[in-house]
């Protein structure tokens, strides 16, 4: 972070010092919305929330090093007072980007492969500069202003995830820092019910082209046609990356190991190299592509692009965790999230990794997908039921439509009228716990598991349970 004093702080947030603050105080460190990260020099933000007020931790904030509070209501601690926190916490961000004119934005959105493509992106701009990206998937109204807090005068890109949940968040979010290099990965049902179809949620993808200068470049996904589409809603330059002969990036003579990781070579306008992925699943290929395609922009040599995505490991947790038991069996973990895209893939990698052994999964109904709910969790338990499993387990509420999808895909594949092949189950667990325990009676050594589901189902937990369990 660039360095503050209190006053300039309250000038920028339309606030008032309060509780014997020093207005000529500086902050330093990192701004911060948990008590438990403050760091001597920081500014502790606090936000009241639905079981926890950040207000009651002023004192506390204090005790550790902060040097102030960004607050709402007056607290027991020198505090900056403001009527909105998010949006003051928006106003500095903004303030601080604009203070950064050798810094290099580059934003990525899509419904599905952000994090990844992020961290991949991240690990190649790093190798021209010093690097600012967000720590897993802070990319809404809060995560994406901290992350911006945390450059200085150093950083030389900042790469940025932006999330929408409706119309006009991506186009907030890029006012806060507005992006040169814009990467849209692809429209999906992610949010489904929230935007009301695939044409709304690409409009909503769309505000982060919308938002590039002339002299920027979009990066756009050219197997995707609602991406596609956009290069018409820009006045920057487009660089497409994909797999069809239109993407100047592109993948070509894609193959998948045993283990279900891709290799493929990397096609540029100026030559091709050699890429074999560490990360699991096929659909890391469009990912490693985005990112690629970005770096190629910014001058990166094809050569040092193939090798920098040859290395990468998975940065942030739950996002395709390949964990092999001491026992032999494979826990999958791509618990972060799902939506129906997202399923597909990770059934594809488990058929993939899985291979010949017993393969099992874990999964949840999905969430916020409007009308459609019925229909596409119904369709989610049908390409579970006819994944060649020999059992499925489906957490939590509204399991009904997926489990009918199962039981139906699973009579279908035994025959007509016929029951499903032996072996084969396919239950209903309460919760994570539950699934955790359920599956530790099934798994043998050799076996493969996935777990997959919606963020608020944490299923996370069902993996640390396997995982724990056979540390123990």
């Amino acid at each position: 972070m660039i360095p503050l004093p209190l006053a300039r702080i309250a000038e920028i947030t339309s606030g008032a010092l309060s509780g014997m603050a020093d207005p000529r105080a500086v902050v330093r460190g990192p701004v911060v919305i948990d008590s438990r990260q403050v760091e001597p020099g920081s500014l502790f933000v606090a936000f009241r929330g639905g079981r926890v007020d950040g207000h009651d931790y002023a004192a506390q904030a204090i005790r550790a090093g902060a040097v102030a509070v960004l607050a709402t209501r007056p607290v027991d601690a020198p505090a900056v007072i403001v009527p909105d926190a998010a949006a003051a916490l928006a106003d500095l961000a903004a303030v601080q980007a604009a203070s950064l004119p050798d810094t290099t934005v580059i934003g990525v959105t899509g419904s599905a492969g952000k994090t990844s493509t992020k961290d991949l992106l991240a690990r190649l701009t790093a190798r021209i500069g010093p690097t600012i990206a967000p720590a897993g998937s802070f990319n809404n109204e809060l995560g994406h202003p901290l992350t911006v807090l945390r450059a200085d005068v150093d950083t030389r890109f900042l790469v940025l995830e932006l999330a929408a949940r409706n119309i006009g968040h991506i186009q907030d979010l890029t006012r806060i820092a507005p992006p040169q290099i814009g990467v849209v990965l692809n429209v999906g049902t992610a949010h489904l019910g929230v935007f009301g179809g695939k044409e709304a949620i690409a409009k909503a993808k769309g505000e982060l082209v919308e938002a590039l200068p002339r002299t920027g470049v979009a990066v756009l996904n050219a197997d995707d046609p609602l991406v596609n589409e956009m290069a018409s809603r820009t006045d920057a330059r487009v660089t497409l990356f994909g797999r069809s002969e239109g993407a100047a990036i592109r993948a070509e003579d894609v193959t998948v190991d045993a283990r279900g990781r891709a290799s493929f070579t990397l096609r540029t306008p100026s030559g091709a190299a050699p890429v074999t992925l560490k990360l699991y699943g096929e659909h890391a290929v469009e990912n490693a592509l985005a990112a690629a395609a970005a770096g190629y922009e910014l001058g990166l040599p094809v050569a040092t692009i193939a090798e920098e995505l040859s290395e990468a490991v998975p940065r942030s947790r739950w996002r395709m965790e390949v964990t092999d038991r001491p026992d032999g069996v494979t826990v999958v973990n791509d618990a972060y999230n799902a939506n129906p895209d997202s399923m597909r893939a990770a059934f594809q990698a488990l058929a993939a990794l899985g291979g010949e052994r017993r393969r099992f999964a874990v999964i949840a109904a999905l969430r916020e997908l409007g009308d459609e709910s019925d229909v596409l969790n119904g369709e989610l338990g049908r390409l579970a039921g006819g994944a060649g499993l020999a059992g499925l387990i489906v957490a939590g509420p509204d399991a009904g439509p997926v489990l009918d999808g199962a039981f139906a895909a699973a009579s279908q594949e035994a025959g007509p009228g016929g029951p499903p092949p032996p072996g084969t189950r396919i239950v209903h667990v309460a919760d994570a716990e539950a699934a955790a325990a359920e599956l530790a009676g099934w798994l043998r050594p050799g076996d493969v598991v996935l777990i997959k589901g919606p963020r608020a189902m944490g299923l996370e937990r069902t993996a640390e349970l396997l995982l724990g369990g056979a540390a123990q």
